[in-house]
């Protein structure tokens, strides 16, 4: 084993340690600021594993990337959900449609659903004084509780994540609680790492990178942390995004159709729709005609397998199958720019009034450039984009979201993206006030210097740029041999 080798091991075995330390502390979403330096450090571990893994060889890097996906994500099996709530809500959603009752037409503190509650999910008594605890209406003089959040509201999810729901629930021994859906979580989070090594390992341009590339998913710490141990669904959504975008430019139909998909568990892959659609207003080329086939051949089976997907639970609902989706745009503060943290780095230079309709343009703009100049042969670096920016206008404080941008990073390459994801981890778990504004201020500083490095730097599709790029990997793998 090389040098460089043991170095990588070294850091990976330094990743899963702080990993395991950190989420099998029994931290509770209520004291997750308490896990805010670990992580930290667990992403500086992660970076520095990254990077090291480009210098060796191949094979030795695709064991590597493998071995340390697994473990890495298996560190967020150690404890229950750690930094978030809402997988109550997802066992609660599959338990009640188990019983034949719509999510989207009962709230989980409506007395007609008490026949379904169990003491996990709904304490009574002493069991309500832990933190993390929503208190509910009581048909007794005992104090009533649940561990669910946002009992009085409706699901907000979509219809395919309804679905997974009812699967895990259907599959899930009797009394098993959480651990079904962080181990669908871990199962979604490797199957997504096999997919990203075998698509890079099999494009052109990209198969001596590949292990390098899928590591920033396979090891980045917010997967054990937010798709595993918090069992979030967009796990889901994630895989199947990945899975559309290494499709749709060769084969549309179902590529869009997995888009659909995707869009249908979680609705932020939608912002990947753009990148699918790279180029399709490029000067020259397929007359406009052609290209109107084209956008259909994607657009049509996405908009159908939504379709689809929600049409047996608007049959089976008396209410809107939306659910709290608008509820929750207005408590976070998207329809407010005054209020909350959103649109944190447009406030600081425009009025709040000025925000929202500051970040329509910013990523209307940025969507033509992706329809205009982007490249029909690599979605994701169009998909990347969009949702880079979306996530730099809109300052979003929950950090499973950014998730999906550490994919695309996988996807694409493109380093400087990943402090999107650190970012929103600090918003959703800093201790400082104003802490989220300035680590999305510090990933923009950084996308922006990444845009000028890669616009001065030779190009690496010339004879010259693959020269000394080739000289470069030698001289740095056999630097440490």
């Amino acid at each position: 084993m090389t040098c460089r080798a043991a170095g990588t091991v070294v850091l990976l075995a330094a990743l899963v340690g702080t990993l395991a330390l950190a989420i099998g502390a029994d931290t509770v979403p209520a004291d997750r600021h308490g896990l805010f330096w670990p992580y930290a450090l667990a992403w500086a571990f992660f970076c520095a594993a990254a990077w090291a893994v480009r210098g060796l060889p191949a094979r030795q890097a695709r064991c590597l990337v493998i071995a340390g996906g697994i473990a890495v994500t298996a560190t967020g099996l150690l404890s229950p959900p750690a930094t978030s709530t809402d997988s109550y809500r997802y066992a609660w959603d599959g338990r009640v449609q188990a019983a034949g009752v719509s999510p989207y037409d009962r709230a989980p503190a409506e007395a007609a659903l008490a026949p379904l509650r169990d003491p996990w999910l709904f304490p009574r008594g002493a069991g309500c004084e832990g933190p993390d605890r929503y208190p509910i209406p009581s048909g007794d003089s005992g104090t009533s509780c649940t561990r669910i959040n946002r009992p009085g509201v409706h699901t907000i999810y979509p219809p395919l994540a309804e679905a997974y729901f009812l699967l895990v629930h259907g599959l899930s021994p009797e009394g098993a609680r959480h651990k079904p859906l962080q181990v669908g979580g871990a199962l979604l989070a490797c199957a997504t790492s096999a997919v990203l090594l075998i698509a890079l390992s099999r494009r052109p341009g990209t198969r001596d990178d590949a292990p390098a590339y899928a590591a920033c998913y396979a090891w980045c710490p917010a997967v054990p942390l937010e798709l595993v141990n918090n069992a979030h669904v967009d796990a889901l959504g994630i895989l199947l995004a990945v899975l559309a975008l290494t499709t749709v430019n060769r084969h549309r139909v179902l590529g869009g159709a997995l888009l659909g998909a995707a869009t249908a568990v979680k609705l932020l892959p939608a912002a990947t729709v753009p990148g699918a659609l790279s180029g399709i207003l490029a000067s020259g080329g397929k007359p406009p005609a052609r290209r109107m086939l084209d956008a259909l051949a994607i657009l049509g089976p996405a908009a159908l397998v939504v379709a689809l997907a929600y049409l047996p639970y608007v049959l089976a609902s008396r209410g809107s199958v939306l659910g709290y989706f608008f509820g929750y745009l207005t408590e976070e503060g998207y329809e407010d720019a005054g209020s909350g943290d959103r649109y944190a780095l447009l406030r600081l230079v425009l009025p709040g009034s000025w925000a929202f309709p500051a970040a329509l343009v910013i990523l209307g703009i940025t969507i033509f450039h992706v329809l205009r100049h982007g490249d029909a042969d690599r979605p994701w670096r169009g998909a990347l984009l969009v949702t880079g920016v979306g996530f730099l206008v809109f300052t979003p404080g929950y950090s499973w979201y950014a998730v999906l941008v550490v994919a695309l990073v996988a996807l694409d390459g493109r380093w400087e993206w990943l402090g999107v994801p650190l970012a929103s981890g600090v918003a959703y778990m800093g201790t400082v006030a104003g802490s989220g504004t300035i680590a999305y201020a510090l990933a923009a500083l950084a996308v922006a210097a990444g845009l000028v490095v890669r616009a001065v730097r030779p190009s690496s599709g010339s004879a010259c740029g693959h020269c000394r790029m080739g000289a470069r990997a030698w001289l740095w793998k056999n630097r440490f041999r």
